[in-house]
Order: structure tokens, then C-alpha cells, then sequence
């Protein structure tokens, strides 16, 4: 597992909350929750890349059998 990925997850996480807060405080909600709604889409992009990599070791290692 690449160590990497988390710490662009840990990274992205710090950035949206410190975001969201300041947009909340603002009086901005709406926008600070569609942030918060555009971290959680990246977040489940980079994990789907990743799943797809596993599928892909995994016939690569059944191809051999």
C-alpha cells in the first residue's frame, strides 16, 4: 500500500475542513457543504482507481495459473 495516497487523503481532509469552516462562518453553508461534497467525490475517485488496480493484480496473478 502506497503510504503516499493517505497523506493526499490526511492532506485533502485538513484543506476542506479548514475550508468549510471559514465558508461557514461566513454565512456561506451551501457552499461549504458542496466543498465538503467535492472532497468526498475525490477521495472516492482516487479509492476507485485503486480498487481497479487490485482487480487488475489479481487477474494478472490468476492469469499465470
Amino acid at each position: 500500500m502506497d503510504i503516499n495516497l493517505i497523506y493526499r487523503i490526511a492532506g485533502l481532509g485538513i484543506v476542506i475542513a479548514i475550508l468549510h469552516l471559514f465558508l461557514s462562518q461566513a454565512g456561506r453553508e451551501e457552499q461549504a457543504q458542496m466543498l465538503s461534497l467535492a472532497g468526498v467525490i475525490i477521495v472516492l475517485l482516487w479509492i476507485i482507481q485503486l480498487i481497479g488496480q487490485l482487480f487488475r493484480d489479481v487477474e494478472t496473478v490468476f492469469r499465470w495459473w
